[in-house]
Protein backbone atom coordinates (compact mmCIF):
# COMPACT_ATOMS: atom_id res chain seq x y z
CA UNK A 1 0.00 0.00 0.00
CA UNK A 2 2.82 2.47 0.87
CA UNK A 3 4.24 1.79 -2.41
CA UNK A 4 0.97 2.99 -4.21
CA UNK A 5 0.44 5.97 -2.21
CA UNK A 6 3.63 7.01 -3.09
CA UNK A 7 3.25 6.49 -6.60
CA UNK A 8 0.21 8.27 -7.15
CA UNK A 9 1.88 11.30 -5.19
CA UNK A 10 4.02 11.46 -7.20
CA UNK A 11 1.27 11.32 -10.42
CA UNK A 12 -0.89 14.12 -8.97
CA UNK A 13 2.95 16.45 -8.48
CA UNK A 14 3.66 15.58 -12.06
CA UNK A 15 -0.24 16.78 -13.37
CA UNK A 16 -0.01 19.80 -11.21
CA UNK A 17 3.53 20.46 -12.53
CA UNK A 18 2.46 19.84 -16.00
CA UNK A 19 -0.73 21.95 -15.76
CA UNK A 20 1.18 24.92 -14.37
CA UNK A 21 3.77 24.86 -17.21
CA UNK A 22 0.23 24.69 -19.82
CA UNK A 23 -0.67 27.21 -18.34
CA UNK A 24 2.28 29.46 -18.57
CA UNK A 25 2.75 28.64 -21.85
CA UNK A 26 -0.94 29.43 -22.76
CA UNK A 27 0.43 33.09 -20.89
CA UNK A 28 3.13 33.59 -22.19
CA UNK A 29 1.76 32.82 -26.17
CA UNK A 30 -0.85 35.41 -25.28
CA UNK A 31 1.54 38.07 -23.88
CA UNK A 32 3.34 37.28 -27.13
CA UNK A 33 0.51 37.64 -29.70
CA UNK A 34 -0.38 40.81 -27.64
CA UNK A 35 2.73 42.27 -27.81
CA UNK A 36 3.13 41.36 -31.82
CA UNK A 37 -0.13 43.20 -32.61
CA UNK A 38 1.12 46.16 -30.09
CA UNK A 39 4.38 46.40 -32.42
CA UNK A 40 2.01 46.21 -35.24
CA UNK A 41 -0.16 48.79 -34.95
CA UNK A 42 2.29 51.37 -33.34
CA UNK A 43 4.19 50.75 -36.94
CA UNK A 44 1.32 51.53 -38.60
CA UNK A 45 0.65 54.94 -36.84
CA UNK A 46 4.35 55.60 -37.70
CA UNK A 47 3.90 55.05 -40.89
CA UNK A 48 1.24 57.43 -41.34
CA UNK A 49 2.71 60.70 -42.55
CA UNK A 50 2.85 63.39 -40.01
CA UNK A 51 0.59 66.33 -40.87
CA UNK A 52 2.38 69.64 -40.20
CA UNK A 53 0.64 72.80 -40.58
CA UNK A 54 1.54 75.44 -42.94
CA UNK A 55 0.67 79.30 -42.93
CA UNK A 56 -1.78 80.73 -45.38
CA UNK A 57 -1.26 83.42 -47.50
CA UNK A 58 -3.79 86.34 -47.08
CA UNK A 59 -4.50 89.58 -48.94
CA UNK A 60 -4.62 93.02 -48.06
CA UNK A 61 -8.50 93.00 -48.24
CA UNK A 62 -8.72 89.48 -45.89
CA UNK A 63 -8.99 86.88 -48.79
CA UNK A 64 -7.71 83.62 -48.47
CA UNK A 65 -4.95 83.36 -51.33
CA UNK A 66 -3.22 79.96 -49.79
CA UNK A 67 -4.47 77.29 -46.80
CA UNK A 68 -4.20 73.94 -45.67
CA UNK A 69 -1.13 71.71 -45.00
CA UNK A 70 1.74 71.10 -47.81
CA UNK A 71 0.00 68.43 -48.15
CA UNK A 72 -3.65 69.02 -49.23
CA UNK A 73 -2.55 72.91 -50.44
CA UNK A 74 -5.62 74.72 -51.88
CA UNK A 75 -6.03 77.90 -53.28
CA UNK A 76 -9.52 79.47 -53.62
CA UNK A 77 -9.21 81.90 -55.55
CA UNK A 78 -7.51 80.08 -58.54
CA UNK A 79 -5.81 81.94 -60.76
CA UNK A 80 -5.49 85.21 -59.19
CA UNK A 81 -2.52 86.51 -58.62
CA UNK A 82 -1.07 82.64 -59.50
CA UNK A 83 2.51 83.97 -60.37
CA UNK A 84 3.33 85.60 -56.66
CA UNK A 85 1.24 83.19 -54.81
CA UNK A 86 3.10 80.15 -56.48
CA UNK A 87 2.34 76.65 -55.20
CA UNK A 88 4.08 73.68 -53.30
CA UNK A 89 5.57 70.13 -53.98
CA UNK A 90 5.52 67.15 -51.73
CA UNK A 91 8.37 68.74 -49.78
CA UNK A 92 7.65 72.77 -50.20
CA UNK A 93 7.34 75.43 -51.90
CA UNK A 94 8.30 75.19 -55.56
CA UNK A 95 7.29 78.89 -57.22
CA UNK A 96 6.25 81.99 -55.80
CA UNK A 97 5.54 83.25 -52.41
CA UNK A 98 5.19 79.37 -51.59
CA UNK A 99 9.05 79.24 -51.98
CA UNK A 100 10.64 82.50 -50.74
CA UNK A 101 8.83 82.15 -47.72
CA UNK A 102 8.83 78.40 -47.37
CA UNK A 103 10.44 78.40 -44.33
CA UNK A 104 8.70 80.92 -42.29
CA UNK A 105 5.03 79.20 -43.74
CA UNK A 106 6.46 75.53 -42.63
CA UNK A 107 6.19 76.92 -39.08
CA UNK A 108 2.39 77.93 -38.96
CA UNK A 109 3.34 81.30 -39.62
CA UNK A 110 0.54 83.55 -41.79
CA UNK A 111 1.77 86.01 -44.60
CA UNK A 112 -0.53 89.17 -45.29
CA UNK A 113 0.04 90.62 -48.90
CA UNK A 114 -0.32 94.21 -49.65
CA UNK A 115 -2.32 93.06 -52.80
CA UNK A 116 -5.99 94.04 -53.33
CA UNK A 117 -7.60 91.46 -54.82
CA UNK A 118 -10.61 93.59 -56.45
CA UNK A 119 -7.73 95.59 -58.13
CA UNK A 120 -5.19 92.27 -58.73
CA UNK A 121 -8.51 90.65 -60.21
CA UNK A 122 -9.73 93.78 -61.95
CA UNK A 123 -6.12 93.99 -63.66
CA UNK A 124 -5.98 90.62 -64.81
CA UNK A 125 -9.18 90.73 -66.55
CA UNK A 126 -8.06 93.82 -68.04
CA UNK A 127 -4.61 92.61 -69.37
CA UNK A 128 -6.08 89.34 -70.70
CA UNK A 129 -8.94 91.12 -73.30
CA UNK A 130 -6.17 93.19 -74.61
CA UNK A 131 -3.69 90.39 -75.09
CA UNK A 132 -6.69 88.51 -76.84
CA UNK A 133 -8.03 91.87 -78.48
CA UNK A 134 -4.30 92.04 -80.15
CA UNK A 135 -3.11 89.05 -79.69
CA UNK A 136 -0.11 89.72 -77.79
CA UNK A 137 2.25 87.15 -76.04
CA UNK A 138 2.39 88.47 -72.85
CA UNK A 139 1.75 91.41 -70.90
CA UNK A 140 2.81 92.87 -67.58
CA UNK A 141 0.62 95.51 -65.18
CA UNK A 142 1.75 97.08 -61.25
CA UNK A 143 -0.44 99.56 -59.34
CA UNK A 144 1.68 100.77 -55.92
CA UNK A 145 -0.09 103.12 -53.60
CA UNK A 146 2.45 106.20 -54.36
CA UNK A 147 3.65 107.09 -50.66
CA UNK A 148 3.93 103.58 -49.07
CA UNK A 149 5.17 101.78 -51.84
CA UNK A 150 2.63 98.95 -51.35
CA UNK A 151 1.73 96.89 -54.26
CA UNK A 152 -1.74 96.53 -54.54
CA UNK A 153 -1.59 94.64 -58.02
CA UNK A 154 1.46 92.83 -59.67
CA UNK A 155 0.01 91.38 -62.58
CA UNK A 156 1.27 88.89 -65.47
CA UNK A 157 -0.82 87.34 -67.87
CA UNK A 158 -1.86 84.92 -69.47
CA UNK A 159 -2.23 83.08 -65.72
CA UNK A 160 -2.80 80.12 -65.15
CA UNK A 161 -5.07 78.16 -62.18
CA UNK A 162 -3.04 77.55 -59.24
CA UNK A 163 -4.99 74.40 -58.38
CA UNK A 164 -3.78 72.51 -61.77
CA UNK A 165 -0.64 74.06 -62.20
CA UNK A 166 1.12 70.78 -63.24
CA UNK A 167 -1.41 71.45 -66.44
CA UNK A 168 0.18 74.65 -67.95
CA UNK A 169 3.88 74.89 -69.51
CA UNK A 170 5.98 76.57 -66.76
CA UNK A 171 6.38 79.68 -68.41
CA UNK A 172 3.00 80.72 -67.53
CA UNK A 173 4.03 80.29 -64.12
CA UNK A 174 6.78 83.01 -64.65
CA UNK A 175 6.07 86.06 -62.85
CA UNK A 176 7.07 88.56 -65.54
CA UNK A 177 6.38 91.86 -64.26
CA UNK A 178 9.17 91.53 -61.53
CA UNK A 179 11.43 89.21 -64.20
CA UNK A 180 11.01 90.21 -67.57
CA UNK A 181 13.47 93.22 -68.72
CA UNK A 182 13.12 94.89 -71.80
CA UNK A 183 13.80 98.07 -73.47
CA UNK A 184 11.09 100.67 -72.50
CA UNK A 185 11.54 103.28 -75.00
CA UNK A 186 10.16 106.94 -74.62
CA UNK A 187 8.23 105.97 -71.50
CA UNK A 188 12.09 107.01 -69.92
CA UNK A 189 12.23 110.56 -71.80
CA UNK A 190 10.45 111.64 -68.32
CA UNK A 191 12.88 110.37 -66.30
CA UNK A 192 15.74 111.85 -68.33
CA UNK A 193 14.03 115.09 -68.19
CA UNK A 194 13.43 115.10 -64.44
CA UNK A 195 17.50 114.38 -64.03
CA UNK A 196 18.16 117.32 -66.38
CA UNK A 197 15.54 119.33 -64.75
CA UNK A 198 16.94 118.43 -61.12
CA UNK A 199 20.54 119.83 -62.38
CA UNK A 200 19.82 122.84 -63.54
CA UNK A 201 20.57 122.00 -67.21
CA UNK A 202 17.45 122.73 -68.85
CA UNK A 203 13.93 124.12 -67.55
CA UNK A 204 9.95 123.49 -69.03
CA UNK A 205 10.53 126.06 -71.43
CA UNK A 206 14.02 126.25 -72.62
CA UNK A 207 13.87 125.80 -76.20
CA UNK A 208 16.07 123.28 -78.78
CA UNK A 209 16.23 123.06 -82.67
CA UNK A 210 14.33 120.49 -84.00
CA UNK A 211 14.40 119.01 -87.14
CA UNK A 212 12.82 115.92 -88.16
CA UNK A 213 15.91 113.93 -88.47
CA UNK A 214 19.24 114.25 -87.37
CA UNK A 215 22.69 112.64 -87.14
CA UNK A 216 24.60 111.73 -83.97
CA UNK A 217 27.66 109.59 -84.38
CA UNK A 218 27.24 108.60 -87.69
CA UNK A 219 23.70 107.45 -86.99
CA UNK A 220 20.47 108.87 -87.98
CA UNK A 221 17.88 109.67 -85.10
CA UNK A 222 14.52 110.03 -86.77
CA UNK A 223 11.20 111.60 -85.34
CA UNK A 224 7.61 109.92 -85.79
CA UNK A 225 4.95 112.74 -85.05
CA UNK A 226 5.09 115.61 -86.80
CA UNK A 227 6.35 119.10 -85.15
CA UNK A 228 7.32 122.47 -85.09
CA UNK A 229 11.15 123.28 -86.45
CA UNK A 230 12.22 124.14 -82.34
CA UNK A 231 10.68 123.05 -78.87
CA UNK A 232 10.70 123.40 -75.79
CA UNK A 233 11.48 120.81 -73.25
CA UNK A 234 8.02 120.44 -72.19
CA UNK A 235 7.39 119.72 -75.95
CA UNK A 236 9.66 117.46 -76.28
CA UNK A 237 7.92 115.32 -74.45
CA UNK A 238 4.54 116.03 -75.35
CA UNK A 239 5.97 115.37 -79.08
CA UNK A 240 7.88 112.39 -77.62
CA UNK A 241 10.66 113.80 -80.00
CA UNK A 242 13.52 111.77 -80.33
CA UNK A 243 15.65 114.33 -81.89
CA UNK A 244 14.86 117.15 -78.92
CA UNK A 245 16.40 114.19 -76.50
CA UNK A 246 19.41 114.11 -78.25
CA UNK A 247 20.04 117.81 -77.73
CA UNK A 248 18.94 117.64 -74.29
CA UNK A 249 21.94 115.13 -73.46
CA UNK A 250 24.42 116.50 -75.86
CA UNK A 251 26.46 117.94 -73.96
CA UNK A 252 25.93 116.16 -70.45
CA UNK A 253 28.47 114.05 -68.61
CA UNK A 254 27.27 110.30 -68.93
CA UNK A 255 27.85 110.24 -65.31
CA UNK A 256 25.13 112.12 -63.89
CA UNK A 257 22.76 110.30 -66.21
CA UNK A 258 23.83 106.88 -65.01
CA UNK A 259 23.50 108.31 -61.29
CA UNK A 260 20.06 109.32 -62.13
CA UNK A 261 19.49 105.97 -63.27
CA UNK A 262 20.67 104.02 -60.83
CA UNK A 263 18.66 106.36 -58.22
CA UNK A 264 15.74 105.35 -60.22
CA UNK A 265 16.13 101.58 -58.91
CA UNK A 266 17.88 100.77 -62.94
CA UNK A 267 20.34 98.29 -63.42
CA UNK A 268 19.44 96.99 -59.54
CA UNK A 269 16.56 94.43 -58.47
CA UNK A 270 13.98 95.23 -56.25
CA UNK A 271 14.10 93.89 -53.23
CA UNK A 272 10.69 92.10 -53.25
CA UNK A 273 11.14 88.73 -51.40
CA UNK A 274 10.57 87.22 -54.84
CA UNK A 275 13.02 86.89 -57.55
CA UNK A 276 13.48 89.96 -59.52
CA UNK A 277 15.45 91.30 -62.39
CA UNK A 278 18.34 93.66 -62.47
CA UNK A 279 17.55 95.51 -65.99
CA UNK A 280 20.33 96.51 -67.62
CA UNK A 281 22.41 100.09 -67.26
CA UNK A 282 25.96 99.91 -68.41
CA UNK A 283 28.79 101.66 -67.04
CA UNK A 284 29.32 105.00 -67.94
CA UNK A 285 32.69 104.64 -69.15
CA UNK A 286 31.65 102.37 -72.14
CA UNK A 287 29.14 105.00 -73.37
CA UNK A 288 29.63 107.17 -76.33
CA UNK A 289 27.65 109.92 -77.77
CA UNK A 290 25.42 107.57 -79.83
CA UNK A 291 24.84 105.28 -76.79
CA UNK A 292 24.11 108.44 -74.89
CA UNK A 293 21.54 109.74 -77.55
CA UNK A 294 20.07 106.53 -77.06
CA UNK A 295 19.89 105.90 -73.72
CA UNK A 296 18.08 109.41 -73.10
CA UNK A 297 15.14 107.25 -74.99
CA UNK A 298 15.02 104.16 -73.30
CA UNK A 299 16.98 102.10 -75.85
CA UNK A 300 20.34 100.63 -75.19
CA UNK A 301 19.17 99.85 -71.67
CA UNK A 302 16.15 97.41 -70.03
CA UNK A 303 14.22 97.27 -66.95
CA UNK A 304 11.26 95.37 -65.61
CA UNK A 305 7.76 96.84 -65.09
CA UNK A 306 8.33 96.64 -61.51
CA UNK A 307 11.27 99.11 -61.93
CA UNK A 308 9.60 101.27 -64.03
CA UNK A 309 6.51 102.00 -61.65
CA UNK A 310 8.97 102.53 -58.45
CA UNK A 311 11.14 105.21 -60.91
CA UNK A 312 8.13 107.00 -62.26
CA UNK A 313 6.64 106.88 -58.54
CA UNK A 314 9.60 109.48 -57.80
CA UNK A 315 7.95 111.84 -59.65
CA UNK A 316 4.76 111.28 -57.72
CA UNK A 317 6.00 110.95 -54.60
CA UNK A 318 7.62 114.81 -54.44
CA UNK A 319 10.96 113.28 -55.39
CA UNK A 320 11.45 110.55 -53.14
CA UNK A 321 11.78 106.90 -54.16
CA UNK A 322 10.17 104.34 -52.27
CA UNK A 323 10.44 100.68 -52.00
CA UNK A 324 7.81 98.71 -53.26
CA UNK A 325 6.07 96.30 -51.05
CA UNK A 326 4.15 92.97 -51.26
CA UNK A 327 4.17 91.57 -47.85
CA UNK A 328 2.82 93.71 -44.61
CA UNK A 329 5.34 94.84 -42.10
CA UNK A 330 7.95 97.15 -41.75
CA UNK A 331 8.57 100.83 -42.42
CA UNK A 332 8.65 101.91 -46.40
CA UNK A 333 12.05 102.64 -47.39
CA UNK A 334 12.87 105.56 -49.20
CA UNK A 335 15.77 108.12 -50.57
CA UNK A 336 15.65 111.38 -52.37
CA UNK A 337 16.25 111.32 -56.03
CA UNK A 338 14.47 114.94 -57.03
CA UNK A 339 14.14 118.37 -55.57
CA UNK A 340 10.46 118.66 -55.01
CA UNK A 341 10.23 121.65 -57.32
CA UNK A 342 11.09 119.33 -59.74
CA UNK A 343 9.09 116.40 -59.09
CA UNK A 344 6.19 119.03 -59.80
CA UNK A 345 7.56 120.41 -62.84
CA UNK A 346 7.82 116.96 -64.02
CA UNK A 347 3.97 115.66 -62.95
CA UNK A 348 2.81 119.19 -64.43
CA UNK A 349 4.42 118.35 -67.75
CA UNK A 350 3.63 114.94 -67.96
CA UNK A 351 -0.07 116.13 -66.93
CA UNK A 352 0.19 118.08 -70.22
CA UNK A 353 1.73 115.32 -72.17
CA UNK A 354 -2.00 113.18 -71.64
CA UNK A 355 -4.11 116.17 -71.88
CA UNK A 356 -2.28 117.42 -74.89
CA UNK A 357 -2.05 114.60 -76.65
CA UNK A 358 -3.40 111.22 -75.82
CA UNK A 359 -6.38 112.65 -73.08
CA UNK A 360 -8.97 110.25 -74.06
CA UNK A 361 -6.75 107.49 -74.25
CA UNK A 362 -5.27 107.13 -71.36
CA UNK A 363 -7.90 109.28 -68.70
CA UNK A 364 -11.50 109.23 -68.09
CA UNK A 365 -13.89 112.49 -68.58
CA UNK A 366 -13.16 114.31 -65.72
CA UNK A 367 -10.36 113.13 -64.35
CA UNK A 368 -6.38 114.04 -64.59
CA UNK A 369 -3.23 111.77 -64.97
CA UNK A 370 -0.15 112.58 -65.73
CA UNK A 371 2.00 109.54 -67.79
CA UNK A 372 4.23 109.03 -70.95
CA UNK A 373 3.63 106.49 -73.41
CA UNK A 374 6.61 104.46 -75.14
CA UNK A 375 7.30 101.95 -78.42
CA UNK A 376 10.07 100.06 -78.51
CA UNK A 377 10.99 97.55 -81.03
CA UNK A 378 11.93 93.86 -79.46
CA UNK A 379 15.71 92.60 -80.66
CA UNK A 380 15.12 88.96 -81.99
CA UNK A 381 17.94 87.00 -82.97
CA UNK A 382 20.40 89.54 -82.16
CA UNK A 383 18.83 92.48 -84.40
CA UNK A 384 15.56 94.35 -83.77
CA UNK A 385 12.70 93.21 -85.11
CA UNK A 386 10.25 95.23 -87.30
CA UNK A 387 7.23 93.64 -86.59
CA UNK A 388 7.59 92.47 -82.52
CA UNK A 389 7.29 95.82 -80.12
CA UNK A 390 7.16 96.33 -76.43
CA UNK A 391 4.59 98.60 -75.90
CA UNK A 392 4.71 100.93 -72.58
CA UNK A 393 3.03 103.40 -70.42
CA UNK A 394 3.76 104.66 -66.98
CA UNK A 395 2.07 107.19 -65.14
CA UNK A 396 -0.01 108.40 -61.66
CA UNK A 397 -3.40 109.50 -60.73
CA UNK A 398 -4.61 111.85 -59.64
CA UNK A 399 -2.11 114.28 -61.71
CA UNK A 400 -1.86 117.06 -59.03
CA UNK A 401 -1.55 114.80 -55.72
CA UNK A 402 -0.73 111.46 -56.99
CA UNK A 403 -2.59 108.51 -54.79
CA UNK A 404 -1.74 105.50 -57.43
CA UNK A 405 1.82 104.83 -59.75
CA UNK A 406 0.90 102.28 -62.85
CA UNK A 407 3.38 100.62 -64.73
CA UNK A 408 2.07 98.67 -68.04
CA UNK A 409 4.07 97.13 -70.56
CA UNK A 410 2.28 94.53 -73.60
CA UNK A 411 4.47 92.64 -75.68
CA UNK A 412 3.85 91.30 -79.37
CA UNK A 413 0.84 92.64 -79.53
CA UNK A 414 0.33 91.77 -83.80
CA UNK A 415 -2.18 94.97 -83.81
CA UNK A 416 -2.34 98.20 -81.90
CA UNK A 417 0.82 97.92 -80.69
CA UNK A 418 1.57 101.83 -80.15
CA UNK A 419 2.09 102.51 -76.88
CA UNK A 420 -0.55 105.08 -77.30
CA UNK A 421 -2.89 102.52 -79.13
CA UNK A 422 -2.64 99.80 -76.16
CA UNK A 423 -0.57 100.72 -73.07
CA UNK A 424 -2.46 104.18 -72.38
CA UNK A 425 -5.67 102.96 -72.82
CA UNK A 426 -5.00 99.41 -70.12
CA UNK A 427 -3.72 102.33 -68.06
CA UNK A 428 -7.20 104.83 -68.31
CA UNK A 429 -8.81 101.20 -67.64
CA UNK A 430 -7.13 99.98 -64.79
CA UNK A 431 -7.00 103.56 -63.21
CA UNK A 432 -10.94 103.69 -63.86
CA UNK A 433 -11.32 100.49 -61.51
CA UNK A 434 -8.84 102.73 -58.76
CA UNK A 435 -11.47 105.69 -59.21
CA UNK A 436 -14.41 103.28 -58.88
CA UNK A 437 -13.33 101.05 -56.04
CA UNK A 438 -11.55 104.40 -54.03
CA UNK A 439 -14.48 106.46 -55.26
CA UNK A 440 -12.64 109.90 -56.18
CA UNK A 441 -14.88 112.34 -57.42
CA UNK A 442 -13.81 113.90 -61.11
CA UNK A 443 -12.65 117.43 -61.07
CA UNK A 444 -15.35 119.79 -62.22
CA UNK A 445 -14.38 121.74 -64.95
CA UNK A 446 -15.46 125.72 -64.80
CA UNK A 447 -16.06 127.78 -67.58
CA UNK A 448 -14.52 130.78 -67.69
CA UNK A 449 -16.21 133.71 -67.06
CA UNK A 450 -17.71 135.92 -69.82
Amino acid sequence: MRHKLFHASDYQLVRRASLVALLGLLSFTYLTVAFAKLSTSSQHLSARPTVMPRGKILSADGRILAAGSLQQRRYPDGPLAAQVVGFVGTSGGLEGLERSYNDRLQRGEALTLTLDTRIQGAVEEILLEALTRTDAEFASTVVMETRTGKLKALASMPGFDLNSWKQVPPDRWRNRAALDEYEPGSVIKALTVAALLNEGRTSPDTTYDTPMWRRVAGATINDIVAHPDRLSTRQILRYSSNVGMTQLVETVPPEILFRYFRAYGFGQPVKLGLPAGDGLVRDPAGWDPLSQATMSFGQGMTVTTLQLVAAFNVMANGGRYVAPRLVLGGPAKTRTVLGESTATSMREMLHGVIDEGIKTKAVLPGYHAGGKTGTAQVVVDGRYSGKVFSSTFAGFIPADQPLFTVAVMVRGAKREYQGSQLAAPIFRDVTSALLSLYAMRPKIERSPSP
